[in-house]
């Protein structure tokens, strides 16, 4: 059996229409745990709004690219999630 395993990137999120970076309050997720597709990785905040970020897909969470604390411009990639899904 062959699986392919494919790398898919968690992004900042735009949780309002003039939000430009948001600040990563907290991983939910260590780099190497086990995710679920739309299960919450992080909790980031804008200056107006707190929000979750969701898992794209299912998988393990193989890096985390930004900490607790960093301002992260929206669309940024702050962590990547291999997955068995190609």
């Amino acid at each position: 059996m062959v699986i392919f395993m494919s790398r898919i990137n968690v992004i900042m999120p735009k949780l309002g229409m003039t939000m430009k970076k948001g600040t990563i309050v907290e991983w939910k997720k260590k780099r190497g745990e086990r995710v679920e597709k739309e299960e919450v990785v992080a909790i980031v905040e804008s200056e107006k709004l707190t929000g979750e970020v969701k898992a794209p897909t299912s998988g393990i969470l193989v890096e985390i690219l930004h900490d607790v604390g960093d301002e992260v411009p929206v669309g940024e990639v702050i962590g990547v999630i291999e997955s068995e899904e190609s």
